[in-house]
């Protein structure tokens, strides 16, 4: 039974007394207690009409603040909960631009309001029950004026071809403030069924333990929320109540959405493709589900109560099959917009929705997107439609994302490559100079909050690009430190690592940050903010900036206080700088490999030792406990940053000379029978041992279960790992491994695995647990103490020292012998023996020097051959 209007507002409540509204912190919120604390909320409201500016969560107490300032007529502005700084910021700007009455917080129900003045200094139209943004967290210079019978009409409508009943019960997946994520909650309340309150992202166990636990029977999500289903083995998932899902919030490729529906028609759920824009509450048309696979693009047909016309722009509605506006009429358009506070008395402005989109109604009577009208730039003269640009573009072959700035084209993609063919093509398709058109490689197309394109991300990583140079100059020398702000290490982290979708809440290994990218990264980190913890990779950006000092708070062994001039110790400081240990330990190491093979001195050692820091950078990054992320596609993607470069080099030695066996060039040799004994196909027995750990690794996080467990219990599952290795380890060599036993991927595992433990040890307990274990596992393997020796205190110097301090002038030697350190040891077995007898010296630094020219070139090679034209 639909609830009747009251006498100001209008109520959503439209379950029976005893039936199940909300469930909340796992508890049971009958409708009946629901309607109590949204009457008592009611009155605390008043009588008299006022603006409240609500921080909406999908939590309880903001859901009754609405609820009651909907049945008590007052106006809701509805913004972003949350304590970043564009949340805050949004929330003030609008505070000052709009002057609510009333504040309403995310917080316990005691505090829940905060009184601005008791009554109100604005006038209202009588229909005017609620105010939203069309840019989420974001801000806009105007608001959405919607009426109680926009948001009624548009609920019923939604619940009408969705059939929700009673039984009913959504997960609030969306925010909010979000139009969509707001039409869930009101279409189930005013149909009487039942909502999960739940923050969570469906990338989180959690999310799917409460989903399966109180039985949910639908989600909503936006495009990017299912590729983070499907990345998550949705497909594997059992959810026997699930009923139905829906999307909206963007378009979803077509080849994904017959995906999910041939997965619903497997599993027993539908699937509703819908589109919608705030400007008409919520919904405007939904795809039926049993069209979802056959008819995979469409945006479908009108809701109940609304009508489409396509405005082909010469006074007529359009003929099936030709395009052009897309216009909406129901009863769900606003009343218009608001642009300051005295339009809030303004009644209907707007009697029709003028979406925007280019649109165009199909033969089988589905309306169809094909474009926006907004996407257009004039370039060089031409007037160009940046979704027909990447039109154009997928036809090629070329995935990119078209954005403009000026009168400038700019496209994106996510190789170097591919962005350079997409400037290439698209200036010969277009008929325009390609030095008009800017291409930028990204890691990843951004989206806004909602999971919309984020063509703003672009154009802003695009600026940010075109100026890196000139950053990186400033950024190479010592200068005076600002407090630098969450932005700047947000700017920083984006020009380094092809992110321009970095948020505040981002982290380094969130990102997909690496040990081949962490050094640079690092070394700018620590200009920026000073000494780094030792877990920064894992921090968000917002934590990073705050671990700066503001500028002059530092301790200062600075001056004389009677001269004031500095004094020696702080001449002597100035000329120190910190270093990541990892990155010092991968320097020392490669010095001490080819020093070692060449003669120069006998200091074995390093390659075991490479091998613990490789482990080290391994749990930093690729298995870092970030929310939803790809570990998988982490470990493949360092494999095969390892492999390619590895395979190319052997193989090319091996046509040239003759010197390497086809397992080898293939790093294959521990797959191969052979006699015990060191020969020059074992050359590359760490590349080896890293490739295939990480292949094994990728393997192994593959298992869901495996994954989820490391999660929960990443120190515990560190050290079951080492037990494991260790034991492999004993039974292959015993405690002493002997001749190639010493270099074969199974025996020194362990040592990769040690190196993962001591990433995990973040208490002094474990530390010293790990130190332990270091010294007791290492002694014996060799049988030569010195080699054990610097293996046992490399690892030592790692697990307690997070940095170690070093003379400023050797900072850049010491980082492009950690960032080359591969190549180096790829390279070097070419380089030193024609020295090593008479000039073991020169063998040394050629080899370092040759492996160095090697890592630029492949570096130069990888980017420069995108500008080569694609036949």
């Amino acid at each position: 039974m639909l609830p009747k209007p009251l006498a100001r507002g209008f109520s959503l409540l439209g379950g029976q007394p005893d039936a199940t509204a909300l469930i909340v912190d796992g508890a049971r919120l009958s409708y009946a207690e629901l309607s109590d604390r949204v009457a008592e909320r009611r009155d605390r409201l008043g009588e008299t009409r006022r603006l409240v500016m609500m921080s909406a969560a999908n939590a309880l107490e903001p859901i009754v603040t609405y609820l009651a300032a909907l049945e008590g007529g007052h106006p809701v502005l509805l913004v972003a909960s949350g304590d970043d700084e564009a949340s805050i910021g949004h929330r003030e700007s609008l505070a000052a631009r709009f002057d609510p009455d009333v504040i309403a917080h995310d917080s316990t129900r005691d505090r829940a309001l905060e009184e601005i003045r008791p009554g109100s200094r604005h006038r209202f139209h009588p229909d005017l029950a609620l105010l939203a943004s069309t840019s989420g967290s974001t801000g806009s210079p105007k608001l959405v004026r919607l009426s109680s019978e926009n948001l009624r009409s548009n609920a019923a409508a939604i619940a009408e071809y969705l059939r929700l009943g009673p039984a009913d019960r959504a997960a609030t997946t969306l925010p909010l403030q979000y139009c969509y994520g707001l039409s869930v909650v009101n279409s189930h309340l005013l149909a009487g069924a039942s909502l999960l309150l739940t923050e969570r992202s469906v990338s989180d166990e959690a999310f799917w333990s409460e989903a399966a636990a109180h039985r949910i029977t639908s989600f909503a999500g936006v495009p990017y929320t299912f590729e983070l289903l499907e990345a998550g083995g949705f497909s594997e998932r059992s959810l026997p109540n699930l009923r139905y899902l829906t999307q909206a919030g963007g378009r979803l490729a077509p080849e994904a959405v017959r995906r999910l529906a041939r997965l619903g028609e497997e599993r027993g759920f539908d699937f509703f493709v819908m589109y919608g824009q705030t400007e008409a509450t919520a919904r405007m048309a939904y795809l039926p589900p049993q069209l979802a696979e056959s008819s995979a693009g469409a945006i479908g047909i009108p809701i109940p109560g609304g009508s489409f016309r396509i405005d082909a722009g010469d006074g007529a509605d359009a003929e099936p099959g030709s395009t052009g506006e897309l216009v909406y009429e129901g009863p769900n358009v606003m009343l218009g917009y608001a642009e300051a506070p005295e339009e809030f008395v303004l009644g209907r402005t707007v009697h029709e929705l003028r979406t925007g989109d280019v649109a165009r109604l199909r033969d089988d009577g589905l309306y169809e997107i094909v474009g926006r009208m907004n996407r257009f730039v004039k370039v060089f003269g031409l007037r160009l439609d940046l979704d027909r640009v990447e039109h154009l573009l997928a036809e090629e072959g070329i995935v990119a994302r078209a954005a403009s700035a000026g009168e400038r084209l700019l496209l994106f993609s996510t190789s170097e490559r591919t962005a350079e063919s997409a400037r290439e093509r698209a200036a010969a398709l277009l008929g325009i100079p390609a030095h008009v058109i800017g291409a930028y490689a990204v890691s990843e197309f951004p989206r806004t909050s909602s999971g919309k394109p984020d063509s703003a991300a672009l154009v802003a990583f695009a600026e940010l690009q075109d100026r890196s140079v000139a950053e990186s100059a400033a950024a190479s020398g010592p200068r005076p430190r600002s407090r630098p702000t969450p932005d700047g290490v947000r700017e920083l982290f984006a020009a380094l690592l092809a992110r321009p979708d970095v948020g505040l809440d981002d982290s380094f290994s969130g990102l997909g940050g690496d040990s081949l990218s962490y050094i640079e990264v690092s070394l700018r980190l620590e200009s920026l903010l000073g000494v780094l913890p030792r877990d920064w990779p894992a921090l968000t950006v917002r934590e990073l900036a705050a671990l700066a000092a503001p500028s002059g708070d530092a301790p200062t062994p600075s001056g004389n206080p009677t001269t004031g001039k500095p004094t020696r110790q702080a001449r002597f400081t100035r000329r120190l700088v910190r270093m990541e240990t990892p990155a010092v330990l991968r320097a020392l190491a490669i010095v001490l490999i080819v020093g070692t093979h060449a003669d120069l001195f006998m200091l074995k050692g390093g390659a075991h030792l490479l091998l613990a820091v490789a482990g080290y950078n391994l749990a930093r990054f690729q298995l870092a406990p970030v929310p939803g992320s790809t570990r998988v596609h982490r470990l493949c993607r360092s494999a095969l940053q390892i492999a390619v470069p590895a395979v190319l080099w052997i193989a090319a030695v091996a046509l040239v000379s003759g010197q390497y066996r086809p397992t080898t060039a293939l790093l294959v040799n521990n797959l191969v029978p052979g006699d015990g004994r060191w020969n020059e196909q074992w050359q590359f027995w760490f590349l080896e041992a890293a490739i295939w750990s990480l292949v094994g690794l990728a393997a192994l996080f593959a298992v869901r279960f495996i994954d989820r467990l490391e999660r929960r219990a990443p120190f515990g599952f560190a050290i079951t790992g080492l037990a494991i290795a260790l034991a492999v380890r004993f039974a292959i060599a015993g405690l002493h491994a002997e001749h190639v036993e010493r270099y074969a991927a199974p025996v020194v595992v362990w040592l990769i695995a040690l190196g993962w433990l001591v990433a995990r040890a973040d208490t002094v307990g474990r530390r010293w647990l790990v130190s332990a274990i270091a010294v007791a596992s290492t002694f014996g393997f060799f049988g030569d103490p010195l080699r054990e020796g610097i293996v046992a205190i490399g690892i030592l110097i790692l697990v307690w020292l997070p940095t170690i301090r070093m003379p400023r002038l050797l900072v850049p030697a010491v980082a492009t012998l950690a960032g080359a350190s591969m190549f180096i040891y790829l390279t070097h077995w070419q380089v030193y023996p024609p020295f090593e007898q008479s000039a073991p010296w020169l063998g040394t630094l050629l080899s370092l020097a040759v492996g160095i020219a090697a890592w630029r070139a492949y570096a130069f090679a990888s980017s420069r051959i995108t500008r080569m034209r694609v036949a």
